[in-house]
């Protein structure tokens, strides 16, 4: 039997590249991240509805600049509790959601790559099962998002890699793809997500 890990309570796009400038003073800025009602999940990637058209993330392959050329990280998820964590190292700046993963679930707790390597199960609120989530991956943390951390101040690079390794091993989330046998999914949030 499934474990229920909480309920979806963000659901977002990333509408283009969210780092800006020329290495190695690109900077992590989150405005293309759009909060939205509902996702399609599908083979390819995530659309989405914003301001009253479809949007493809921008991990979507048939994005212009898509970030997923490979297929293996069209789809984003994380969770309430890591943020929390990260807002206690960092800030309040850091929002729920600035790491712009698509799906954010509520959660009490961390979670590791160890726990989800087997997949994860999108339910609707009655607990019936809407789509797999496979290939789970921890999305690695950039230098930019570090920064973005940081509030854009310089540190000693100590306190870089200190940092970039706290937000490593999927504390600024997890990558995965839509499971072999499902289909095209539409998500919303309170949809719940469950460890496979």
């Amino acid at each position: 039997m499934a474990t229920i890990i909480g309920p979806i309570v963000r659901l977002q796009i990333q509408r283009s590249p969210l780092k800006v400038g020329e290495k190695p003073h690109r900077k992590y800025i989150p405005d293309p991240i759009a909060s939205v009602e509902t996702l399609l999940i599908t083979r390819l990637g995530i659309t989405a509805r914003v301001d009253g058209g479809e949007t493809f993330d921008v991990h979507h392959r048939a994005h212009p600049s898509t970030k997923n050329a490979d297929g293996r990280n069209g789809i984003s998820i994380g969770f309430t509790s890591h943020y929390a964590e990260m807002r206690r190292r960092f800030g309040p700046h850091l929002w729920d959601g600035c790491a712009a993963e698509n799906i954010l679930v509520a959660s009490n707790r961390r979670f590791g790559l160890d726990e989800l390597a087997g997949g994860l199960i999108l339910l609707d609120a009655q607990r019936c099962e809407k789509a797999r989530l496979e290939q789970v991956d921890v999305a690695h943390p950039c230098r930019p998002f570090c920064g973005f951390a940081h509030e854009h101040r310089t540190v000693e690079p100590d306190v870089l890699k200190e940092s970039l390794a706290f937000l490593d091993d999927g504390m600024r989330g997890f990558y995965c793809s839509l499971g072999r046998d499902s289909g095209p999914v539409v998500v919303r949030c309170g949809d719940l997500v469950a460890v496979a």
